[in-house]
């Protein structure tokens, strides 16, 4: 199933709101338009033509004033009213869009980094608290909260298909309240200028039937498995020896870093480099050799490896489901 991205397609009771108001708008601004585009054009229609200069006939301009006085006046309460209405279906929209019930909803913290997004399942259990990166995972038809955080800059979290933006500010927790009403993979992204890698910063939000949804939390909150065969064996001892661990982290070994993505479950994601490529063999390869080519700027650094070093390393990472 391929990402869908389209603020015009909502999947969620929020964007649905959200797109009510822009149609809204949209007729209101395309009557405005039809408007005075027809009063040029009639303006040009009516002017007079004369072949030479003539002295202006006051008279006549004259008594053209009170038509012309009358035509403002409308103008002027026609534009009020319609600026009112959309002050107020602006303001409905926004309590709407705050109304959500949030009964047995889930609470997910969501951290912006240069260029990825750090993504913790909270849980009244702390046994249940998990860690993932850059794919969002929830129920269909159940709210979600969703607190906000940033580590350097300001980003900004953009879910289209269900809801609108909202900023992620240093030293400051935001909130986000959605609902997704149907399957599927919506693309996400980062919609604030964040440095050289902005474009490059996305992510997916995947909406599970409850029971799909219950079935891949469970597996989430495993410890990641234990390699089988010599080949996985070795790519671990790979991981473990080299600058990763510093970075990275996989529940179960020593490699408990915060600075990079949790890498305890990577395979099971669809996309590495915060949706940048494909999760692919080929893809993982090139990004740990050489991860500037693709992301100029990144954070992470080049890791030169032997090319069966680098084979068993990738062996192991492919079995992190």
């Amino acid at each position: 199933m391929s990402a869908i991205q389209d603020s015009l397609r909502p999947a969620g009771v929020q964007a649905a709101q959200i797109y009510d108001l822009w149609l809204l708008m949209l007729v209101v601004c395309t009557i405005v338009f039809a408007a005075v585009f027809g009063a040029f054009v009639m303006a040009l229609w009516r002017a007079p033509r004369a072949t030479e200069r003539t002295a202006p006939d006051v008279a006549a301009i004259s008594s053209q004033e009170p038509k012309s006085l009358l035509a403002v006046s409308i103008g002027l309460i026609v534009s009020a009213v319609g600026l009112i209405a959309l002050i107020i279906a602006s303001v409905l929209t926004d309590r709407a869009l705050a109304a959500l019930p949030l009964k047995d909803g889930l609470v997910i913290e969501v951290t912006a980094r240069q260029w990825w997004w750090d993504i913790v399942y909270d849980d009244h259990e702390p046994s249940r608290i998990f860690r993932t990166a850059n794919e969002l995972h929830i129920p269909v038809g159940r709210p979600v909260v969703i607190k906000l955080k940033s580590s350097d800059v300001i980003h900004s979290f953009w879910v289209p298909n269900l809801h609108g933006k909202k900023d992620l500010i240093p030293g400051h927790t935001s909130l986000i309240q959605l609902r997704a009403d149907q399957p599927g993979v919506y693309r996400g992204q980062c919609a604030e200028f964040c440095g050289h890698q902005h474009a490059k910063m996305a992510f997916l939000v995947i909406a599970h039937e409850p029971q799909d949804f219950e079935r891949w939390a469970q597996s989430q909150r495993q410890p990641a498995k234990e390699p089988e065969g010599e080949l996985q064996k070795r790519g671990r001892e790979v991981f473990l020896s080299s600058p990763c661990i510093m970075c990275h982290r996989i529940d179960g070994t020593v490699a408990q870093g915060r600075q990079a993505p949790d890498l305890t479950h990577l395979a099971s994601r669809r996309t590495i480099a915060a949706g940048t490529l494909p999760n692919t063999r080929g893809n993982l390869g090139g990004w740990i050799l050489d991860p500037q080519s693709t992301k100029p700027g990144v954070m992470m650094p080049p890791v030169a490896l032997a090319a069966a070093d680098l084979q068993a390393l990738l062996a192991y990472l492919e079995s992190l489901h």
